[in-house]
């Protein structure tokens, strides 16, 4: 009999790699979505009638509730978020609301209807904020900058006083960094893949629009904030790879999941741009509205635990991850002119 399990956050990136990943092995999927969500294109459309969607909000409990006795799920991964440290300012409450309140509702409709279920819980790396510390482990304090970071460590020690109080098997995966082809254009990696497929194809005045509604790309040039700004990425499917491995240990943990090495924007802008034989700084600015309040601290993972615990390595390079994402934009953007 195969197992089941329960996606929130089917929808986005690692939901839907993470369906696929599922599905390879033979498990009954389903997801929680909204039906607006679900209905227009998203990460997931290509698994319509591959996957069981349960209608209903993270933030509503008896939605969670019902979505947990429906699916009767062995598995449960927790990955709906508002995914958007930047935006979080603007959406504090919501924020803490899906980030942090609907964890917890979470936890509880497990407690009360499948406490046999393993969760696994999406923690993030912002959590740590300004730490000091050239690297984070399990055991690293968090210091969280934004209001993203702050609901994640509420929900983050939730997940643990859960698991401790009632013996829930609730395993969180402390991820850093991951991007994809799929990742929205909104996500400053994919703006960056997008930019250097604009000056591939000599598109100046670019169709799609920033987050201030003016083209992308204007005048040949790309906007960003801070670009010395460091980062550990990685690229989702090996992350939602770990997501499965953390999932299958005999006993709940937590785990930090990453490359354990650090680029700058300015590396990854330069990456980008030279798949396509261009100079990124032909067609790159930095611009000051664009700088966050308040930035995290530099950020990259103590992978330790992860590869001696679970033998779990990155199997694709940043370089390779960031060719891969500009290659798709290239396409993309053909397919559209």
């Amino acid at each position: 009999m195969s197992k089941r399990a329960l996606i929130t956050g089917i929808t986005g990136q690692d939901g839907s790699y993470l369906a696929e990943l599922l599905l390879e092995k033979g498990y009954h999927v389903f997801g929680l979505a909204r039906q607006e969500s679900w209905y227009r294109p998203n990460c997931a459309s290509h698994l319509a009638g591959r996957v069981d969607i349960l209608f209903g909000d993270v933030t509503e409990g008896v939605d969670i509730v019902r979505a947990v006795q429906d699916a009767e799920p062995d598995e449960i991964y927790n990955l709906a978020s508002q995914s958007r440290p930047g935006e979080s300012w603007s959406r504090a409450s919501e924020t803490l609301l899906v980030n942090g309140l609907a964890a917890v509702r979470l936890f509880e409709a497990v407690r009360h209807n499948r406490p046999q279920a393993r969760i696994y819980h999406a923690s993030s790396s912002e959590m740590f904020g300004q730490t000091g510390l050239e690297q984070q482990s399990e055991t690293t304090s968090f210091n969280p900058v934004n209001p993203y970071a702050a609901a994640k460590v509420y929900a983050h020690h939730m997940a643990g006083i859960y698991r401790e109080s009632y013996g829930l098997h609730i395993s969180a995966g402390i991820l850093f960094n991951h991007e994809s082809e799929r990742r929205p254009l909104h996500f400053l990696s994919q703006k960056i893949a997008y930019g250097a497929a604009c000056a591939c194809l000599g598109i100046l005045d670019s169709p799609d629009r920033n987050e201030r509604g003016r083209p992308m790309v204007e005048n040949g040039k790309l906007a960003l904030g801070n670009l010395d700004v460091a980062r550990d990425w990685g690229y989702a499917p090996d992350f939602v790879r770990a997501m499965w491995m953390i999932s299958q240990q005999p006993r709940s943990q937590d785990f930090v999941i990453g490359t354990g090495q650090l680029h700058t924007l300015r590396d990854l802008c330069a990456v980008a741009y030279r798949s396509v034989g261009r100079d990124w700084q032909d067609s790159v600015y930095s611009d000051p509205a664009l700088v966050r309040p308040l930035e995290p601290g530099t950020t990259r993972a103590d992978p330790t635990k992860a590869h001696k615990a679970l033998g779990w390595y990155p199997s694709v390079s940043f370089e390779e991850m960031i060719g891969r994402m500009v290659a798709a934009q290239v396409k993309r953007l053909q397919q559209h002119s």
